[in-house]
């Protein structure tokens, strides 16, 4: 098998992991392409690829629920042709299998797909040059079905880092033991959303309203979130519903703020 493999190498362009797949989808399908290349000899294939993709969807809270078991079974793609060739003994039923296998993982990235306001989430966030502000996005999305409580955590984190962003970009100061609460307070002085300084009365209902969201998020992640160790009569477990609800509360706050302050530049 090796030998075959080296051959095809030779005239094969390897793609690059991190420049040729950006989605995790994308991932996914590279991934049970490999192997079927391992198990059929239908191309080239990337030892080095697979063991990182391998690592990759391993390390992920839910990812590693719906990755086929001999994935998680074989750390590389010999001990995965030894599982492969004693299984099946034709490259038709092989390849039907691997198919069968990965439908589970590359069904929930299908699902997972951003809606139109989700990938305005993501572009605007990206405003910031900051990888972590994105990253508490992006993971928030991926837990909110089967991580209620990691999302629900994850959208205030993601809240907070959004808010002091904000005031960095306006040289303002604030304080490291300040509430997330406070912290709005201090952006929505900056950017003239206080309810206060408007006379209308739906501005001023729907920026009452805002501020209301603001302080929720920051009281559902102390009561539901798993910042904090819960006591067996105060403890009720959210379900996906609530964290969806939490992600999409704090994506659309901050996509308002990051709009507003682009404004006021």
């Amino acid at each position: 098998m090796r030998e075959k493999n080296d051959e095809m190498l030779q005239d094969y362009e390897e793609p690059s992991l991190e420049e040729d797949f950006n989605t995790e989808i994308e991932k996914a399908e590279y991934l049970q392409r490999i192997l079927i290349n391992v198990s059929t000899n239908d191309g080239p294939y990337s030892e080095e690829h697979y063991v990182k993709l391998r690592k990759h969807f391993i390390n992920g809270i839910t990812t590693k629920n719906l990755l086929p078991s001999f994935v998680i079974n074989n750390r590389d793609t010999s001990q995965f042709w030894h599982f492969i060739k004693n299984r099946f003994s034709t490259y038709a039923e092989r390849r039907q299998f691997i198919w069968n296998e990965f439908t589970r993982l590359i069904d929930y990235f299908e699902a997972q797909e951003f809606s139109p306001i989700d990938e305005s989430i993501d572009k605007h966030l990206k405003v910031f040059s900051s990888d972590y502000v994105l990253d508490y996005w992006k993971r928030a999305i991926e837990r909110k079905e089967n991580d209620p409580e990691g999302a629900i955590t994850l959208s205030r984190s993601l809240m907070e880092a959004v808010l002091k962003h904000i005031l960095e970009e306006k040289n303002i100061g604030y304080s490291n033991s300040a509430d997330l609460h406070e912290i709005y307070k201090q952006v929505t002085n900056e950017l003239n959303l206080t309810p206060e300084k408007h006379d209308v009365k739906i501005f001023k209902q729907i920026l009452g309203g805002c501020s209301a969201v603001v302080s929720g998020l920051g009281n559902l992640r102390n009561s539901q979130g798993d910042a904090h160790g819960k006591g067996k009569n105060r403890y009720y477990k959210p379900s996906s519903r609530h964290a969806e609800l939490a992600v999409n509360l704090a994506g659309s706050m901050c996509l308002f703020l990051i709009q507003t302050l682009k404004k006021t530049e």
